[in-house]
């Protein structure tokens, strides 16, 4: 029989789509169970259903609830204390919280964490504090702890949040990597891409810019905005399409960043998309000034789509972008640095061009997919390998 592996995230959307194909991929090794929350109403079981996963709902939150998250804390403990699984993999901050702690009340062998973004980076006092005691419960719990980010790997060992021996950072280092063959920008074609424009109200000579994420202060939305408030006055074809949902429960805007994407026509609201590859297609540059990250997906399938990226000098960023050869570089926050990356590229096509040619062979030559699935799933089977060579031992 096959043994049991539960892959556990806050919402069933990073089943859906940040772990998209993964489950399937080790569907063909081990029995494998999602569990998140299931909303909107059945996304998971449908997730999971096409990776050939079994799906568990389990309601839990984003935010401090302490209330919420012990019921969501006593219904998987009673989940994994039924289901016996041999490995209790968690991804996202919430999820592994509880994920861990279950997974250690129940006494499952192998309990493994993603660390995939630090929300303390941000904090500050009471805060910071609170979400400190988290992170170093969370690992204290895990068996072993995966930062997705050289970056990452040196703040958790600076902080000493656990022991050195508890992590390992994967050759692969992303926790999903990305899909050339489907991040290609071959399979769009000028028409489709003409039509996207129109329907966007945007020109055939018009210089895209593109944000892919939440639209929330993290991101550095606040910024970005400011920024091409001020450039698409100098440079009328200049264009910066948002695609992403406002989380202003979670993260709000301030308000004359939603006053200046309201009022500015060249700042273009896209929405929230599950297919974000035509809207790449149709763009010449992504723009990611994030604060704080794990390892992102979006450099990387812009990348895959040939595009060049301006992005913070933040972990996972710099790990995708090397300055002046796939993208460029810019400090967190800094708006000054923020318009002077996009004026340069604005202004010098052939450094755009140069690095649009580099962007693809980049990203498949490091992130390909398929190797980081086989990444993971090896360690997987040298932890089983290391169990058998205990058990021969005794």
């Amino acid at each position: 029989m096959k043994k049991k592996l539960i892959r556990i995230t806050t919402v069933s959307y990073s089943i859906k789509s940040l772990l998209k194909g993964q489950l399937k991929h080790m569907a063909d090794h081990y029995e494998v169970i999602g569990i998140a929350a299931s909303e909107p109403e059945g996304e998971l079981e449908i997730a999971c259903a096409e990776q050939n996963a079994r799906a568990i709902p389990i309601q839990m939150t984003r935010r401090i609830t302490p209330f919420q998250d012990l019921i969501s804390l006593f219904r998987l403990y009673r989940v994994l204390k039924k289901e016996k699984p041999y490995f209790v993999h968690t991804h996202t901050p919430k999820a592994g919280l509880i994920g861990m702690m279950a997974a250690y009340m129940a006494g499952v062998p192998h309990r493994l964490h993603d660390i995939a973004g630090l929300p303390l980076l941000e904090a500050g006092g009471l805060k910071l504090s609170v979400l400190t005691f988290v992170e170093k419960l969370t690992y204290a719990c895990a068996t072993r702890v995966y930062p997705n980010s050289r970056g990452i790997h040196k703040i958790v060992l600076d902080r000493k949040f656990a022991k050195p021996s508890k992590f390992k950072v994967l050759d692969c280092i992303s926790s999903n990597g990305v899909d050339t063959a489907r991040f290609d920008p071959a399979l769009f074609p000028e028409s489709e891409r003409q039509n996207l424009k129109a329907s966007l109200g945007l020109s055939e000579k018009d210089f895209v810019c593109i944000f892919i994420g939440r639209l929330v202060k993290d991101k550095g939305i606040n910024e970005l905005v400011a920024v091409f408030d001020r450039l698409t006055l100098k440079h009328p074809d200049l264009k910066l399409l948002l695609i992403g949902m406002m989380e202003p429960e979670l993260d709000p805007l301030l308000p004359r960043t939603l006053e200046r994407i309201a009022k500015n026509p060249s700042i273009v609201e896209g929405g929230t998309q599950m297919d974000v590859r035509p809207y790449l297609a149709i763009s010449d540059l992504l723009v990611f000034p994030s604060y704080r990250e794990g390892f992102p997906n979006v450099p990387l399938e812009a990348g895959s789509m040939g595009l060049p990226s301006v992005v913070t000098d933040i972990n996972g960023c710099n790990e995708t972008v090397e300055h002046g050869k796939n993208g460029l570089i810019v400090t967190p926050k800094d708006e000054a640095q923020l318009t002077n990356a996009v004026e340069r590229l604005l202004a010098d096509r052939q450094l755009l061009q140069d690095m649009a040619a580099n962007a693809r062979s980049m990203i498949s030559e490091r992130f390909e997919q398929k190797r980081v699935w086989a990444a993971i799933l090896q360690e997987y089977k040298e932890l089983e390998k290391s169990d058998t060579t205990k058990t021969g031992n005794a």
